[in-house]
């Protein structure tokens, strides 16, 4: 099985920061039609996010349910299924002592990835992580995916290194999937 490994905040959906209000969660311009595009590929659909608001008391993990029942029903909309939604709720500065601690599920380390494979038999040569930070890359680096970064803004810091290349660029989710679709045409 190959999949799409995609960041939730700024890539899946519209960034509003430590959001998990349900209502208030709505695709970007585009991923619906981006989605449908890859799982004509047999691509399997997971989202992978680092969720530090627990971590910082913003929201209690159990507000995550309402943000997977959520992500599922937008995708259901779209004649979607999201196939898993993996989250870190860690952060080594938050203030939730269950929850500050570095882990291997916070991005950029690939843990996420790797329990989504493990648990689903993803080829993860085979697959890809799409994300807008260069966290999100080195996960997919890390794992063993091919990357991409879309390049809309939300990457602030530009740290790179050997793990921080991605395969490939794009502006939005939906030219993401268009390259992902060529790169599997030429293979």
């Amino acid at each position: 099985m190959k999949a799409i490994f995609i960041d939730k905040d700024g890539t899946l959906v519209d960034d509003l920061p430590y959001n998990v209000e349900p209502r208030r969660i709505t695709l970007c311009s585009g991923a619906g039609a981006a989605l449908r595009l890859l799982a004509r590929l047999d691509y399997r659909l997971f989202v992978v996010s680092n969720q530090a608001g627990v971590a910082f008391g913003r929201f209690p993990e159990s507000a995550l349910d309402g943000v997977a029942d959520r992500l599922h029903d937008l995708l259901f909309r779209e004649r979607l299924s999201l196939d898993g939604f993996y989250y870190c709720p860690h952060h080594p500065e938050g203030s939730v002592a269950a929850y500050t601690h570095d882990c291997h599920c916070r991005k950029p380390m690939p843990g996420l990835l790797l329990k989504a494979a493990h648990e689903h038999g993803i080829d993860l040569r085979a697959s890809w992580m799409v994300g807008d930070i260069l966290h999100d890359v080195e996960a997919g680096n890390r794992a063993g995916c091919r990357t991409i970064l879309l390049d809309n803004g939300n990457e602030t810091e530009w740290r790179l290194g050997p793990r921080r290349i991605p395969t490939r660029m794009a502006p939005d989710l939906y030219t993401a999937a268009v390259l992902i679709a060529s790169h599997a045409e030429q293979a």
